[in-house]
């Protein structure tokens, strides 16, 4: 059964920056695009950043520029790069492995003012 695992969330002031990881454990998911998607508070769940099996990637208007997603498929690990954080950037972010539809439990980022 493949699981997924965010990490790195955490308080940081406006202008800060951190990573988050996604491991995946009971398979490899070298073969999947894997993307991260935020659930702010009172609002929907919303995309971020994805990247594909070859590497390619693709980002939210509101974080292009901001954010970098990576993976390192030898780790079965995706990061995501958040520098310049905002306060609107608050959310539990989510990790999703799109071939086999798997969500991670979330992490919380918090970006005080």
């Amino acid at each position: 059964q493949v699981q997924l695992v965010e990490s790195g969330g955490g308080l940081v002031q406006a202008g800060g920056s951190l990573r988050l990881s996604c491991a995946a454990s009971g398979s490899t998911f070298s073969g999947n695009t894997i993307g991260w998607h935020r659930q702010g508070p009172g609002k929907q769940r919303e995309f971020v950043a994805l990247v594909t099996s070859r590497g390619n990637s693709n980002y939210a208007d509101s974080v292009k520029g901001r954010f970098t997603i990576s993976r390192d498929n030898a780790k079965n690990t995706v990061y995501l790069q958040m520098n310049s954080l905002k306060p609107d950037d608050t959310a539990v972010y989510y990790c999703l492995s799109y071939g086999i539809n798997v969500w991670g439990q979330g992490t919380l980022v918090t970006v005080s003012s």
